[in-house]
């Protein structure tokens, strides 16, 4: 059987994962983290902070840096919810809006080039494949998480 761990390193070093940026759009320059938090911000209405980084599966204190730097960066804006103002709900502001849909379009620019390698049938079995990976990987622990001593 063929080394999966190294199969995944490869997958993830040709994605870019490590890269220090992952993405760049009109002079401003993302990591992976931040565009995953564009992603969910705009995949979700006005979510709050603890909602995003449920979802990213990251803690809050780390986070919340990562919120701070887009919003100085003008990204992202936080805004008290009426109904409880300890709550922060975020939201993309123009600037913001434009960085995930570019972003966006790269991403789907380049899969449908990896795709395009492909016949039906493979690309089927690559999209069946990643849903089941997916799918047992919600059912599995978390990866390299600190034991318990």
């Amino acid at each position: 059987m063929e080394d999966v761990r190294d199969l995944i390193q490869i997958m993830t070093r040709r994605f870019g994962f490590l890269n220090k940026n992952c993405c760049s759009v009109g002079g401003v320059n993302l990591s992976v983290v931040q565009s995953q938090i564009l992603y969910e911000i705009d995949r979700q209405h006005k979510p709050s902070i603890q909602q995003v980084a449920e979802a990213l599966g990251t803690d809050i204190t780390t986070f919340s840096r990562q919120v701070q730097s887009l919003m100085k960066m003008n990204l992202v804006k936080k805004t008290p919810t009426p109904e409880d103002r300890r709550v922060f709900e975020l939201s993309l502001t123009t600037e913001g809006t434009f960085v995930a849909a570019t972003i966006d379009q790269q991403m789907n620019a380049y899969l449908n080039e990896i795709f395009s390698h492909m016949n039906d049938f493979e690309r089927e079995t690559v999209i069946r494949s990643v849903k089941l990976l997916n799918k047992a990987m919600s059912k599995a622990g978390q990866c390299c998480a600190p034991t318990q001593g």
